[in-house]
């Protein structure tokens, strides 16, 4: 951050709010006959004049003597700067001035919102422009930031990245739909889910079978049978348990061994939540 300014007492201290990767900043000023300077920034920010008073006027620029415009509370009250641009102010005649600076960190944002922030948006300053909506979100955080007993931080928070998503125009993302495995590398996969299904299965093996990468394989194996590797090997062990209980008579603490179960109550406990009963009462249905 640089600054260099003149003509300006702050009043009352800097009220500020930290959120992940977000700062908010209200500042209450009292400003000389003429005032001015210029303030650059490490991160992208917006600047958001809510109040003023005085009959003289506050001009914005980019630059010192680029063209700029007038800044007021009603038609031209927020300006978004990109990172390390300048931001030129000259103040004549204004007695009082009310500002939310709001700073965010790209790289996080976009990390939390898991989606990238448009680079080409994020270097394209707008001076000097009003809406509505980004308005009362300021003016809802600038309130948080003066509160003296703050809300739950997921209120400010919650608010600023809402302002932040307005301000970049980020629509909704559709989901990503998932391609399928191929045929034979869905049978290679089940196949030998249904041969190693008693031990452990790790999916770097399956994924081997298919050529492709651990993630990419259970996204597609999810998307061609509606579960995920582990449930298919789960309720192929079922299915086996199955067969098993309808064979003979074998004690329930033997299946649980033979079909790869830590022990009776393991198996009994997993039977019920897949099938909606426990093993004994399944084969009672059955036998019957």
């Amino acid at each position: 951050m640089q600054n260099k300014i003149e003509g300006f007492s702050v009043l009352g201290g800097l009220h500020r709010r930290s959120w992940n990767g977000i700062v908010a900043d209200v500042w209450d000023v009292e400003c000389a006959p003429h005032a001015g300077g210029f303030y650059v920034a490490n991160d992208p920010r917006l600047f958001i004049l809510l109040d003023l008073h005085g009959k003289g006027n506050s001009k914005i620029r980019l630059t010192p003597r680029g063209k700029g415009g007038v800044q007021d509370t009603e038609r031209r009250p927020i300006s978004y700067v990109p990172a390390g641009l300048e931001l030129w102010a000259d103040l004549t005649d204004v007695q009082y001035l009310r500002h939310l600076d709001l700073h965010f960190d790209a790289d996080i944002v976009g990390r939390r919102l898991m989606e990238e922030l448009d680079p080409v948006r994020l270097t394209d300053a707008r001076l000097l422009f009003s809406d509505e909506r980004i308005l009362t979100l300021a003016r809802l955080i600038a309130a948080e930031c003066l509160n003296p007993t703050p809300l739950h931080d997921l209120y400010g928070d919650g608010l600023s990245l809402a302002l932040i998503i307005d301000v970049m125009n980020l629509a909704k993302v559709a989901p990503r739909k998932r391609s399928k495995l191929a045929a034979w590398q869905l049978r290679k996969a089940t196949e030998f889910i249904h041969e190693h299904c008693m031990r452990n299965i790790r999916l770097e093996e399956l994924a081997g079978l298919a050529g492709l990468s651990q993630s990419h394989f259970s996204h597609a194996f999810k998307a061609s049978t509606g579960m995920a590797p582990h449930q298919w090997q789960m309720n192929a062990r079922l299915d086996r348990a199955k067969q098993l209980l309808l064979q003979g008579e074998q004690p329930l603490m033997v299946i649980a061994a033979e079909t790869g179960f830590s022990d009776q109550a393991h198996f009994t406990r997993v039977f019920r939540k897949n099938i909606g009963t426990t093993p004994a009462n399944w084969k009672k249905t059955r036998v019957a």
